[in-house]
């Protein structure tokens, strides 16, 4: 059953990545549905444990995502299109760990790897890394603030469909329940 979830999961993840990668938008309609259709099928086939798996699932994938958004480091379509992949993928174990701990680790990995294209191909490598160095001092003495200057509100900032990332993500974490079984 657990697959299933995933499976879902990861037809959400593909759908968002295509609507980021072409409009840099990540529709309502997509994350509040899955979200929902999460919650439902796992109450269907889980109970109220079922519903409390996906719960727990969508809280921990948009909670760790809403830290990023909340310093200006990613959009709030990000956040949303995490809670449902989270929701549909639930705290059902991958191994030792709940599916949606991987996918987020899998997604900050499939990020950074994203990331580091963005900036090769940009030739934007030394200006981020001053970046980086910039808002580790930041956060380190303003805490969880978005920096003035150094933000996705700022024009020159280099974008990227994460969403992409996200996706990866969530494909790994089915592909490693596949090999698991």
């Amino acid at each position: 059953m657990e697959k299933d979830f995933l499976i879902g999961a990861c037809a959400c993840a593909l759908i968002g990545a295509t609507w980021d990668v072409k409009s840099r938008r990540i529709p309502n309609w997509l994350t509040y549905s899955a979200l929902v259709a999460g919650l439902l099928l796992r109450a269907c086939f889980g109970g109220w444990h079922g519903v409390w798996y996906g719960f727990l699932g969508g809280l921990v994938g948009g909670g760790i995502f809403l830290l990023f958004f909340l310093v200006g480091g990613m959009g709030a379509g990000d956040v949303k299109l995490m809670a449902a992949i989270g929701s549909l993928a639930g705290w059902d174990r991958i191994g030792n760990s709940p599916a949606v701990v991987i996918i987020v680790l899998a997604c900050a990995i499939a990020g950074g790897v994203l990331a580091l294209i963005y900036m090769v191909l940009r030739r934007r490598v030394g200006s981020t890394l001053r970046n980086v160095w910039f808002l580790v001092r930041h956060h380190m003495l303003f805490g969880v603030q978005s920096h003035p200057d150094i933000n996705l509100h700022n024009p020159e900032a280099i974008r990227m469909p994460y969403a992409l990332a996200i996706a990866a993500g969530t494909f790994y974490s089915l592909g490693a329940m596949l090999v698991q079984r």
